[in-house]
């Protein structure tokens, strides 16, 4: 149980938010005794989305390993557990009686990275009557506007051009003015499946005993997600236990990483995926120290570690969640109201169960919520792509990732969703809409061998529901993908497929357009 103090008399208060537990921090140079810390746990974190029970109990569980070594280092730290009886439950109330006792003059504040927070926080901070004090949290590697400096003027952000400005600037895999090995991308080398048989190292947990937290989330009446083994929660929780994590990552799984990084399977939740994404979003690690460590592993071992598989981990570190960041900060908060297609369906209930006949979709959701995890061909090609195929609202979709994942905040779950997934942004992130039918689902992993449905049907009784939604989709938004509106480009992209489907007899696409309307007549019995 964190220590139940009162906040003696400070001259500073300031606040640390559970994604900022970063001990490498500035303010955390020398301890000063006119400083307190502040972190608290409250339900207007934990109601805002329904949240996976491990992902409430990680961050209250890195939250209280934080403020420990904080107080450890000489620091004074007021830690507010959710159950305290001071605690106001949201973050300006607990703020306005903690700046009042400890008769502090002045509030400081790191730079939330949700755009919600950050509002709540200058509305705060101008009325609260006290010296405000705002800081970077001394993480990401660009600032909040960069991006949209870069691309000021364009219709679309090509995340290509953006990690070549990355590689340039932070100097990773540059060989002077020129990418290692003569190519700034090896991602076409990188879309296997491993064989049926093949066995990848287990994923590294950790053993922490959590059920105390979890006792008082439950008598606290918070609604979770998703389930845990409270006794054993696996996920890191302090520094020390991210660095391990990271260390195995670049000892037993970089090696493969790149090759097999799209592939999906029924039997190895993790694959090769490093799965530090919870600690780099609450900034236990810092991405530059991340990318860093990968190449030294490359460096290291250059005949077991190719170049390809580097590359591609790089690439999602300080190409895609740095670009991700920064399109967050260029569109919000109109980004959060997008839905360029239209779309109303609610999104099928057995999201939330796993209860449903296709063996891919059971899979990805069952696995997410067993491990508050998937990765991110799971999260784009299986469940994105099927609520896109089926219409469903993206305010729908956004509320699902956001509660049902570990790793997810705001800032780069709904410029993930919203833009790459869902294409609700009508193009911003993604060049056309990520959807396919089974053949690829086929490709990338070993489901359908096992299935319901058959993956080679499009129309029968047994056909996979992938096949007809992905051209009914088509179909019923050719006028949006080919029109004069449209992203540049996206005649081109999309024209094959049209064509495609205009070759096809007259019957076919009515038949393909039959089975689709009944599928989404009966979705939530698929």
């Amino acid at each position: 149980m964190p220590h139940q103090q009162e906040p003696r008399k400070a001259g500073v208060v300031r606040l640390v938010l559970g994604d900022q537990l970063n001990a490498a921090h500035s303010w955390y140079t020398r301890p000063n005794s006119d400083v307190l810390h502040v972190l608290m746990e409250v339900r207007q974190e934990t109601d805002y989305a329904w949240h996976h029970v491990q992902k409430v109990l990680g961050f209250f569980g890195a939250m209280r390993c934080f403020a420990e070594h904080l107080r450890a280092a000489g620091h004074r730290v007021l830690y507010l557990a959710l159950n305290d009886p001071r605690n106001k439950q949201d973050i300006p109330g607990n703020l306005a009686w903690v700046l009042a006792e400890s008769g502090a003059n002045t509030f400081a504040y790191q730079l939330p990275d949700e755009w919600r927070l950050d509002q709540q926080l200058r509305d705060f901070a101008a009325s609260c009557g006290k010296a405000v004090e705002v800081a970077d949290t001394e993480h990401f590697l660009t600032t909040r506007e960069e991006l949209a400096t870069l691309f000021k003027g364009k219709r679309q952000y090509l995340m290509e051009r953006f990690y070549r400005v990355m590689r340039e600037r932070t100097g990773l895999l540059m060989r002077g003015n020129e990418p290692e090995g003569g190519r700034w991308n090896f991602d076409q080398e990188n879309r296997q499946r491993p064989p049926k048989d093949h066995v990848p190292p287990p994923p590294l947990l950790f053993d922490h005993d959590l059920r105390d937290i979890k006792a008082m989330v439950e008598e606290a009446g918070v609604h979770t997600i998703g389930s845990v083994d409270a006794a054993h929660f696996s996920w890191p929780l302090d520094r020390t236990e991210s660095q391990q994590l990271l260390r195995y990552f670049c000892e037993h799984l970089l090696h493969r990483f790149g090759t097999y990084q799209d592939a999906m399977t029924p039997h190895h939740w993790a694959l090769y995926h490093a799965r530090i994404s919870f600690s780099m979003n609450v900034k236990l690690l810092h991405p530059l120290e991340i990318c860093e460590a990968a190449v030294d592993a490359w460096k290291a071992a250059p005949d077991r570690i190719s170049l390809g598989q580097v590359e591609g981990f790089v690439r999602q570190i300080i190409g895609w969640r740095e670009y991700m960041r920064g399109v967050y900060w260029a569109q919000m908060p109109s980004f959060a109201q997008r839905n360029f297609l239209g779309h109303e369906q609610k999104l099928p209930e057995w999201y939330w169960t796993g209860k449903t006949r296709m063996a891919c979709l059971r899979d990805a959701i069952t696995g997410s919520l067993t491990n508050a995890y998937a990765h991110h061909i799971q999260r784009l090609m299986l469940t994105g792509n099927f609520a896109l195929l089926a219409g469903v609202h993206p305010d729908e979709v956004d509320r699902w990732y956001l509660g049902i994942y570990i790793d997810a905040i705001e800032w780069v779950e709904i410029t993930n969703t919203r833009g790459m997934s869902q294409f609700a942004d009508g193009g911003i992130v993604g060049t056309k809409p990520y959807v396919s039918s089974g053949s690829y689902i086929n490709k990338m992993g070993h489901h359908c061998g096992t299935c319901y449905y058959d993956v080679n049907d499009r129309t029968g009784p047994k056909a996979c529901p992938f096949n007809a939604l992905y051209w009914h989709f088509h179909a019923r938004n050719r006028e949006r993908f080919l029109s004069d509106e449209a992203r540049p480009g996206m005649m081109v992209r999309m024209g094959m497929t049209y064509r495609t489907w205009d070759r096809m007899p007259a019957a076919t696409r009515q038949a393909l357009l039959d089975k689709g309307e009944d599928l989404l007549t009966k979705i939530n019995d698929l």
